[in-house]
C-alpha cells in the first residue's frame, strides 16, 4: 500500500531539502536488496524528533500518509510544545532507556576523560541494544509486518533509531555496506541531537574532544551491536527470526518491489 509522497526515488541524505524543524530525516526507500529488489519509497522513514515540526513540516509529513510514528525517547526528553504534533499523528511512545547518556553521574566520569574514553562509552552503549531492548525493537518490527507506513525516531535520530534501521534494513535484505552508509548519513545532520546533548552536559565542563564521539556516529558503533548479535545469537537472520520472532518474508513482501517495475 504505497503512499503518495514527495520523496525522491533514491534515499535522502538529510532533512534540509524537506523540513525546517525535522532534523536527520531520510527515506529508507530506494535502497537495493541482495535479491535485486528495491525498497518502496515514502513508506519507511527515520528522523530526529519531529515533535516541534512547523505547520509546513507537518503538512509535508502528512503527504506520506503515515499510519504510525514510533518514538523511542523517554519522558524526560519530551516537551509540552510537542502536543500539536501528537494531536495530528498516531504517535506511539515505546521508550528505550539510555541510562548511560541520561545519568549525569555517569557523564561526570568523562570530565577528565579522553576522546577514546568517550568512544568506548558509545561502543558499550551500542552493545546494550540487542540485549536489553528486544521488546521495543520486536514491537517496532511487528508494525512493519503489518504493512504500515512508519516514521521512527528518537531525539537525534542516530543511535536508537540507527539500530532500528539496522534491524529493518537487514530484514529487508539490504547489504551491510549500504546499511552502514545510511547510518553514517546522520553525521551530515546532527543539529537536533547535538543541541539536546549539550543541554544535558553543559554544566559538567566536558571538553569538545570528549563530547564529539557522543554527538557523531561511527561505523564501529553499529558494528559493535552487530558483533553482539553474531556472537550471542548466531547472526542477524537468526536474531530476527528466533530472538525477535520476526516474519522476514512478510516484511519483504510488504515493502519490496522489483527494479523493473519502477
Amino acid at each position: 500500500m504505497p503512499a503518495t509522497t514527495e520523496s525522491a526515488s533514491q534515499p535522502l541524505p538529510n532533512s534540509h531539502r524537506l523540513f525546517k524543524q525535522v532534523q536527520n530525516f531520510r527515506d529508507l526507500g530506494g535502497h537495493l536488496t541482495s535479491d535485486g529488489r528495491r525498497i518502496q519509497t515514502g513508506r519507511l522513514l527515520r528522523s530526529a524528533n519531529p515533535g516541534l515540526a512547523t505547520a509546513d513540516d507537518i503538512a509535508r509529513l502528512q503527504n506520506f500518509n503515515l499510519n504510525v510514528v514510533i518514538d523511542f525517547r523517554t519522558d524526560g526528553e519530551k516537551k509540552a510544545a510537542e502536543a500539536p504534533f501528537g494531536a495530528i499523528f498516531n504517535w506511539i511512545a515505546d521508550p528505550i532507556m539510555v541510562e548511560n547518556l541520561a545519568q549525569l553521574s555517569v557523564l561526570s566520569a568523562l570530565q577528565n576523560g579522553t576522546a577514546e574514553q568517550g568512544r568506548q562509552f558509545m561502543l558499550a552503549f551500542y552493545r546494550e541494544f540487542p540485549l536489553r531492548y528486544q521488546g521495543q525493537y520486536r514491537r517496532f518490527l511487528q508494525l512493519a509486518e503489518q504493512n504500515h507506513n512508519i516514521l521512527f525516531h528518537c531525539t537525534a535520530g542516530k543511535d536508537r533509531t540507527g539500530f532500528a534501521s539496522l534491524l529493518l534494513l537487514s530484514a529487508l535484505g539490504v547489504a551491510p555496506e549500504t546499511i552502514i552508509a545510511d547510518y553514517l548519513a546522520s553525521n551530515l545532520d546532527t543539529e537536533a541531537g547535538s543541541a539536546h546533548l549539550h543541554e544535558q552536559v553543559k554544566t559538567l565542563g566536558l571538553s569538545a574532544e570528549v563530547i564529539t564521539p557522543l554527538l557523531l556516529v561511527e561505523a564501529a558503533y553499529l558494528e559493535a551491536a552487530q558483533q553482539v548479535i553474531d556472537d550471542d545469537h548466531g547472526g542477524m537472520q537468526n536474531y530476527l527470526a528466533q530472538i525477535l520472532g520476526v516474519d522476514v518474508a512478510r516484511i519483504r513482501e510488504n515493502y519490496l518491489e522489483s527494479v523493473t517495475a519502477l
